[in-house]
């Protein structure tokens, strides 16, 4: 099949992209303070996308919808952004990455990546969750009431969810994840919503069929499913997880080559479906 793409790019009048605005090297748990050259990376959903910002401000990004395998894709599209913006990959200061929860083979993709440049450019790297990445765009994740709860298909009828709320943390506006990021039935997830409907949730997802069928379910327990709000966001994640790679860069809290991981939630189907060891 051949791939959908989108492509953009915004120049920014009277600054060359192309300037480095750091030539140290970024200590992990250093806060960043300044003027930030960030490049960020999705690779944990079918909607892979690539995005360039300084600071908060999306300078260029790529996305595309396709079946190929995410290695595939993933780098032309680095090749392609970086030479329509005049750029290379040792002019960033920051490099952002979906880190999970979502598809094994794309996430392994996408940070296997980020490691090799941070290891090469000596740069830190900010691993920030894909469902935070949703959550961020809702209207209702600038209000201090209320629950977020960003929604993300996980494939085998399950779905990945989290509650996210915003808070005042060192003097600086978030979200914050209250409890674990999950994998769970429509039906799991109902009766969670069932609970926690007095906190006005928020549903939060780029895919509302992912929901339907729990909010069905809401109603069979006399909850009207039109009484929690749900919000359509973007599958383009790319440009916000580089918004809140930048905020975790400001509170130093940063990985490297060596202490970066993936958030999977859940194992693998090799790890499912392995034979327990004879005699155990």
């Amino acid at each position: 099949m051949k791939a959908a793409s989108s492509f953009s790019a915004e120049f920014l009048p009277g600054r060359a992209v192309e300037k480095r605005l750091f030539l140290r090297v970024w200590q992990r748990n250093c806060p960043i303070i300044g003027h930030v050259l960030i490049l960020a990376l999705d690779t944990s959903s079918p909607s892979g996308s690539l995005a360039v910002l300084r600071d908060q401000n999306v300078v260029g990004s790529v996305s595309s919808w396709a079946q190929e395998l995410h290695s595939a894709r993933a780098f032309f599209h680095v090749e392609s952004l970086l030479r329509e913006l005049s750029l290379r990959l040792d002019s960033f200061d920051l490099f952002s990455v979906a880190a999970g929860p979502g598809s094994f083979t794309g996430l392994r993709v996408g940070l296997a990546a980020m490691k090799g440049w941070a290891e090469v450019y000596q740069k830190p790297i900010a691993a920030v969750s894909g469902l935070e990445a949703v959550a961020i765009q809702s209207s209702a994740a600038s209000s201090r009431t209320g629950l977020l709860v960003p929604v993300l298909d996980a494939r085998r009828g399950q779905i990945y969810f989290g509650f996210y709320r915003r808070v005042n943390a060192d003097a600086q506006d978030r979200l914050a994840l209250e409890g674990e990021e999950r994998v769970a039935t429509p039906e799991e997830f109902a009766q969670e919503l069932q609970v926690r409907r007095s906190q006005e949730p928020v549903i939060v997802t780029p895919a509302p069929e992912l929901i339907r069928a729990a909010l069905s379910r809401l109603e069979t327990t006399g909850t009207p499913a039109g009484s929690i709000r749900a919000d359509e966001v973007s599958p383009i994640l790319a440009p916000h997880i580089g918004r809140l790679g930048y905020f975790l860069a400001q509170r130093g809290e940063l990985a490297n080559a060596l202490t970066l991981d993936a958030n999977y939630i859940r194992r693998s189907d090799a790890e499912v479906h392995r034979k327990e060891p004879s005699g155990s």
